[in-house]
Order: structure tokens, then C-alpha cells, then sequence
């Protein structure tokens, strides 16, 4: 029998129902997930399972007891209590507590910290666990991998896969909906259909479908196209058979005005603004930082990023992830150690609690502060225009942001960043919340990005797409990876096997011989002719090897590619580009010095 079942649902808030004659049915052990664009409706439609609103007409038809618990997508911004304080008020039976106590060691949660001290990713993780503290038959789930590092999903897809309630979903995480989903129920203008297979086989079928589909309008709208010029000469007699094509027509006219099409697709548009940085963008040697004295959240880092870099940052909630961002943009100063910001640096910071956005305001007023026109790429353009690429229509661009899905917001924070980018961009979580069609897009914006971008996230495809190299922030340690979230993966089991297997050797001490230490102490305070020659050479170099992994990074995009051979040959050509940055640093460095 199944735990709840929708019959001819439908609820709207003006205008086209968001959904209308939906039916389903949820079965005991399902894993499903619901796909769909920002807006479409896929979090209403779990609102209505988890009984927080009412549908317009139809039926929800529940099991007797059943209990479900619903996670929604938005993080409390302040919430009193501690973590253990709040799991407790989750759990309906008093005789049960110690289930918070197995929570807070399952899910690795401070039991006492208050819950407001807490990083996004942990406020996520203790949202979770009073969801599951309730002991659920069905499990509602809206971005559950939002603000949740990479072992806590990889957790959450094992806990998942043998949980013995039934789970229906909405993520934008791929890696997640692949590991995860039996069952795919897609929203699309209203209507629900449900695909009994795992994610993949869904994408093959539904655009088959997509096919089906514009074959069937394109024959009916030629259809319509010949009826309407056989009217506009006449009907020459009154005839049964003309008066039927008549009638004929006029159902194929109501027939394309009720018909709801796809909404176009968003066109993104990312330039890099603001001139050119230098070569070095940010340096830093031996920088240590906490927010208190007596415990370091960073310690020891020392970085060199150089201009047109994309490097992914990686670690666990609470890790100091964010904090690093801050340093990085020169928003904090350290407390031991030295840090230098490159010349003309102009950084752009996308925020993943959306602080930036003025709820009360409209769309347009959030984006561009009262202006009718916008200058996107040196393009001056109409304000409803430039929004429309964003999949925002006029009367959608003058409502308050508090009325936009959790998936409109980021893109409302994307147009207002794509209008003054800088020329180093810096995303904290810019997944979250979005429609898999826009990330894709913005996949292809950022790999395409000519100034430098720094990018924190837990996606990992969208890692592996995007960036040429990671930041590991671990232990208060940062340590540098080439290549994106895999080629880590692949790196540090590597490193794993070489400890297991390679016995420590013991330490020595090399001593300079004399003549060495002398021939050290009798060099001459310039650059050597060799040197010379190096940084003049290296330049020319460095713009051969950027434009090599440029092409590199582009061919990773295009479909069939030999993705093993070619991250292979962008690792190695990113290692040269690196070391050639690094020699020229230096050099220009010592030059500079020896005047």
C-alpha cells in the first residue's frame, strides 16, 4: 500500500496553476527524486506531501500514522538552543532522547555549541538530523546536499541507499541524483510524470520526448498555418464539410492558445571587467588567523595565485573554507605571517547565504538599483532584457525577492554579479539552489572566464568541470592539488598506498661543502646573463602554455572526449605553466631587489 498518494492535485497563486492534475504515489523504500527548472514547482509539490499547504482541488490521501519529515531547503538565519537542544525538540517521545545523543555522534555535531555559532554546513547537517530524529516513514528533502560538505553527502548517499524509510528528493547535485535515485518524477509547466529508472536513463528518454514533442507542434502549427489561409479566401459554400473545417480550425486555435510551451532557455553572458590584474593576484608566506587568539582556524599558509587561475576550495564545514576567502580578498589581516594582494585587483564576491539581496525589493531593483538600461560586455541593453536571458519575464522582475524559489534567488545574485564581475571572481557555494539547465550554463561561463576565479563547493562535478586546480583545507593546513575534485581523489589515495607501503627513511642532514658555501658567498648581487635571458624568454612561455590549457580545458567540454588522456596532458601542462609563473616571479622579484 502506498505511504501517500496525490489524485488530480492542483494549486496555483494567480496566473497558470504551478500544479495541476498532479498524481503520484509514494511506495514504502522508494528513492525518487523530483527534477524540474527554478520555479517550476518542485518544492510546493513537497510542501503539499508534507502538509504544509493545501492544494486548490484534488485529494491527499495519507497512510494512518504515517510520519513524515520534511527538510527545506532554506537555512535559518538565527535559531535559539543548542544542537542537542534542538534535536531534542524534534523527538515526539520522551522515553527515546538518547536518539539525539546517536545523532550528534552519527552526524560528528557538537552536542553543545549553540546552534547560531555554527558554520551554513553544520546548521544543514543539525537541520537534517531533527528531521531524522523524528523516525520517519517518508522523508521529504529540498537541497538536502546544500551547505553540506563532500563527506557528509558521501555519507548521506550511503545512509541513504539503506535507510529503511521511503525518501523523495530535490537536488541540483548530480553526482548525488546519480548514487542516489531509483525513480524520477519530472515536473515540466505543471504536469508530473513519473520514470521508473535510474537518472541517466531519464535524461536519454526525456529528450527523446523533447523531440517527440516539437515534432508534434511543428506538423500542428503547419496544420495551422494552411487552415488559416484557406479562411482568410473565403469559404465559398455552406457546406456541412466547410462549416466542420471551420469548426475544425477554431479547436486548433484554443488547442495552441492553452498549450503551455518550455520557457526559454537562460543565456549567460560572464566577461571579465575592471583591466588586467599582474601576474601575481595573491601571495602570502607563513600566514596563521583565528577568530580567537588561543585557537588557530589557519596556520602556516603559504600561497601563490597567479592571474587566470580557477581554483576550487575544498574541505569540511567548518574548516575555515570562508575564512580563507576573506584573507584572500584582503578582508582580514593575519596574525602572524605576511600576505601581499596583487595590483589592480578587483574581486567580485557571490555570498551562498544571498546577504547581498534585499528581500522587500523586486528583482529589478535588487539587480540594478533603480536603472532602466544596463551595460553587459560594453552592450547597453534594457534592464528587462538583460533579465529575460536569466529566464526572468517582466511581471517576474517586479516581484519582492521574498517570492522567489530558493533556485530564483541565485540567479537573481548571478545577473547582478555578471553586470560587474571584476576581473577576479569569488563564488562561495554559487550551486546551491540551482536548476541543473542554468549550472551547466554556468559550468560553460566560468570555464570561460578570462580573469582569475576562486570557487568554494561541494559539487563535485561541477569541481571537475570548472576549476584547474584545488585548495585542501584541512587540519588548518592548505594544501595544493592540480586538476579538480577526481584528480584530488586520485592524488590523495595515491599518497595513502605510497605511506602504507614505503618505510620512513631516516632523517639526514646535508652540510654544504666549503666550496660551495664560498662560491654562495662570492656571487655577484645581479641577475646572472642566464637569468636574463630566462625572464625575458619566459613571458613568451607563458602565454604558449596558458593558451594550451585554455584549448585543453575547452576540449573537456565537448561531448566524447577522451577525458583520461586529456586531463592527463592539462595536469602536466598546468604543472609547466605553474613552475614557469613561479620561476618568473622570482626573478622579477630579485631583479627588482638587486635594482
Amino acid at each position: 500500500m502506498a505511504l501517500i498518494t496525490l489524485h488530480n492535485v492542483t494549486l496555483g497563486f494567480g496566473n497558470a496553476p504551478v500544479l495541476e492534475n498532479i498524481s503520484l504515489s509514494i511506495e514504502p523504500g522508494a528513492r525518487a527524486c523530483v527534477t524540474g527548472r527554478n520555479g517550476e514547482g518542485k518544492s510546493t509539490l513537497l510542501k503539499v506531501l508534507a502538509g504544509v499547504l493545501e492544494p486548490d482541488s484534488g485529494e491527499v490521501l495519507r497512510q494512518n500514522g504515517l510520519r513524515v519529515a520534511y527538510l527545506p531547503q532554506d537555512v535559518p538565519a538565527d535559531r535559539p538552543g543548542t544542537v542537542r537542544e534542538n534535536l531534542l525538540q524534534a523527538i515526539t517521545d520522551p522515553s527515546r532522547e538518547y536518539v539525539a545523543d546517536a545523532l550528534c555522534t552519527r552526524l560528528e555535531l557538537p552536542a553543545e555549541t549553540p546552534f547560531n555559532a555554527l558554520s551554513g554546513g553544520l546548521r544543514r547537517r543539525v537541520l537534517l538530523g531533527c528531521a531524522l530524529a523524528k523516525e520517519p516513514h517518508l522523508l521529504l528533502l529540498d537541497e538536502p546536499t546544500n551547505h553540506l560538505d563532500i563527506p557528509s553527502i558521501r555519507w548521506l548517499e550511503k545512509f541513504l541507499a539503506t535507510a529503511p524509510f521511503a525518501c523523495l528528493f530535490i537536488t541540483h547535485d548530480r553526482a548525488f541524483l546519480r548514487a542516489v535515485a531509483r525513480t524520477v518524477f519530472d515536473l515540466d509547466r505543471g504536469i508530473l510524470s513519473g520514470w521508473d529508472c535510474d537518472y541517466p536513463t531519464f535524461l536519454r528518454r526525456k529528450a527523446e520526448l523533447l523531440a517527440d514533442e516539437a515534432v508534434y507542434w511543428e506538423r500542428k502549427s503547419k496544420k495551422l498555418s494552411e487552415e488559416e489561409a484557406w479562411l482568410r479566401r473565403g469559404v465559398k459554400a455552406r457546406t456541412c464539410r466547410n462549416e466542420g473545417r471551420v469548426a475544425a480550425l477554431m479547436k486548433l486555435r484554443e488547442e495552441f492558445a492553452q498549450r503551455r510551451s518550455q520557457v526559454g532557455k537562460a543565456s549567460l553572458s560572464l566577461s571579465a571587467e575592471g583591466g588586467r590584474t599582474g601576474d601575481l593576484v595573491y601571495r602570502c608566506e607563513g600566514v596563521t588567523f583565528g577568530y580567537d587568539p588561543a585557537r588557530a582556524i589557519l596556520r602556516d599558509v603559504s600561497l601563490r595565485l597567479l592571474r587566470g587561475e580557477r581554483i576550487g576550495i575544498l574541505g569540511a564545514n567548518g574548516a575555515g573554507k570562508t575564512t580563507l576567502l576573506r584573507l584572500l580578498l584582503g578582508q582580514l589581516t593575519p596574525q602572524a605571517g605576511e600576505q601581499r594582494i596583487g595590483a589592480n585587483v578587483q574581486a567580485a564576491f557571490f555570498d551562498q547565504l544571498r546577504g547581498a539581496l534585499d528581500p522587500e525589493a523586486t528583482v529589478a531593483e535588487n539587480v540594478a538599483e533603480g536603472k532602466e538600461f544596463v551595460t553587459i560586455g560594453g552592450v547597453r541593453k534594457h534592464l528587462y532584457g538583460y533579465l529575460g536571458d536569466f529566464l526572468f519575464t517582466p511581471e517576474r522582475a517586479r516581484t519582492p525577492v521574498k517570492a522567489l524559489s530558493g533556485g530564483e534567488r541565485a540567479r537573481v545574485l548571478l545577473a547582478r554579479l555578471f553586470l560587474n564581475p571584476g576581473n577576479v571572481l569569488v563564488m562561495d557555494e554559487p550551486t546551491n539552489d540551482l536548476d541543473i539547465e542554468t549550472l551547466e550554463l554556468l559550468e560553460e561561463q566560468l570555464a570561460n572566464y578570462a580573469g582569475t576565479l576562486l570557487l568554494v563547493s561541494h559539487d563535485r562535478d561541477f569541481i571537475d568541470r570548472v576549476v584547474t586546480s584545488v585548495l585542501v583545507v584541512e587540519d588548518g593546513r592548505v594544501t595544493a592539488y592540480p586538476g579538480g575534485y577526481s584528480d584530488y581523489e586520485t592524488a590523495r589515495e595515491r599518497q595513502a598506498t605510497q605511506t602504507t607501503q614505503t618505510t620512513p627513511a631516516p632523517d639526514k642532514t646535508e652540510v654544504p661543502e666549503p666550496a660551495a658555501q664560498s662560491r654562495r658567498t662570492n656571487r655577484p648581487e645581479r641577475l646572472s646573463y642566464k637569468e636574463q635571458r630566462l625572464l625575458q624568454s619566459l613571458p613568451e612561455r607563458i602565454e604558449a602554455l596558458e593558451g594550451e590549457v585554455a584549448e585543453l580545458n575547452a576540449a573537456l567540454l565537448q561531448p566524447g572526449a577522451d577525458y583520461a588522456a586529456l586531463s592527463e596532458t592539462l595536469a602536466k601542462r598546468q604543472a609547466e605553466l605553474d613552475e614557469a609563473f613561479e620561476q618568473y616571479c622570482e626573478l622579477e622579484e630579485k631583479a627588482q631587489r638587486l635594482g
